[in-house]
């Protein structure tokens, strides 16, 4: 499989330059009061079809639009700004005002492109840097990282202030986009688009009717997945684009393996396997969580067995099993079951991200 990024955006542009040559990159730049989406959301925008979403409805519908008319244009590269109030020009109900931003962007211009899909694949925030500007400069773009800079956006003093803005952003922890005045020009402010690896590593052990339901559902959330068996002859053909498939008769190194922060669903076909695979787990306390399918019945027999390896008596405490249950989803349908694990996975990750600060902090650098 080949290597995808976390950043879905970065991905969908490289596509789009590949297949098509040229494309637009929306990006939310400016959200103010009620929206659809908040700003850093981008979506890639080519003649035949669109990646990504902005919220839908008619801000899309337009977003598309102009896009398209880009594309017609024949303009060059530059980057453009259109201000929306929902309300009053577009008659959505949420009332808020959006301002986007519209990057043209062709495949020979596009050399940020590669450092920036380094910065996605590594996991490494970084901020992406342009003027705002409808002219053959405006193409260039400047890439930043903590220790690292790529690009340039054609001018000294403007590449100083570029770095200056992008490194402030990525130091305060903050991220999505921002359209940042320069003094002395405020008629071509600089975007700071800060990306910061949101995927959260999950590693799924089983690839049973309930793994491979639960495995489609983490296909359309911001989740890096490993999908783990030894049944190689069970995976199907085709997986979702943020899926890694891991065919082992070592499933037990994968846990002790895992990034710190990582989210574990134990649901294999044998319960010996799943037993070893808790206990691996248990070995550890970094991870955010550990779920186990089975019934309660399945759940006292665990915790005998763990009694019996001398492991501490609340050990399973620690377990969620059965698992999905907290989103009161009762359901033994497969689907159900997956739907209601996926929601317990996403109202942790939630309530890990407000008390860590920010979504990169679960994520092991090593």
């Amino acid at each position: 499989m080949s290597e995808r990024s976390v950043v879905a955006w970065v991905d969908a542009l490289a596509d789009a330059l590949a297949s098509h040559g040229e494309a637009v990159l929306a990006l939310v730049a400016v959200s103010r009061g009620s929206t659809p989406r908040d700003a850093g959301v981008a979506m890639v925008v080519t003649p035949s079809d669109a990646r990504g979403t902005i919220g839908g409805g008619h801000l899309e519908y337009e977003t598309v639009r102009i896009a398209r008319g880009l594309l017609r244009d024949g303009r060059g590269p530059g980057t453009w700004l259109v201000r929306f109030p929902l309300a009053a020009s577009l008659g959505q109900c949420c009332g808020g005002v959006v301002t986007m931003a519209f990057s043209r962007v062709d495949a020979e211009s596009a050399t940020w492109l590669a450092p920036v899909l380094a910065c996605a694949q590594a996991s490494t925030p970084f901020a992406l840097v342009s003027c705002v500007a409808p002219d053959a400069r405006a193409g260039g773009r400047i890439v930043v990282t903590a220790d690292d800079v790529r690009g340039s956006l054609g001018d000294v003093a403007l590449d100083s202030a570029a770095i200056a803005a992008a490194r402030a952003r990525l130091r305060s922890g903050s991220e999505g986009a921002s359209v940042v005045a320069r003094e002395g020009d405020t008629a071509h402010p600089l975007l700071v688009h800060v990306e910061r690896a949101a995927a959260f590593p999950v590693l799924v052990f089983g690839n049973g009717h309930v793994g491979r339901a639960l495995v489609d559902v983490l296909g359309v959330v911001p989740a890096q997945v490993r999908w783990i068996d030894s049944r190689e002859a069970d995976f199907p053909a085709r997986v979702p684009a943020n899926v890694e498939v891991v065919a082992t008769d070592a499933p037990e190194a994968f846990v002790v393996d895992a990034p710190r922060g990582a989210y574990v669903v134990v649901m294999t076909h044998s319960h010996a396997l799943d037993f070893a695979l808790v206990e691996a787990a248990l070995a550890r306390d970094d991870w955010r969580y550990l779920g186990l399918i089975g019934s309660l019945s399945k759940r006292r027999q665990f915790e005998r067995r763990l009694a019996a390896h001398r492991l501490a008596a609340d050990a399973l405490a620690r377990v969620r099993c059965p698992i999905g249950t907290s989103i009161g989803v009762k359901g033994k349908h497969p689907g159900a079951i997956a739907i209601a694990v996926a929601a317990e996975l996403l109202q942790v990750r939630e309530t890990s991200v407000a008390q860590v600060g920010r979504p990169f902090d679960l994520i092991d650098k090593r």
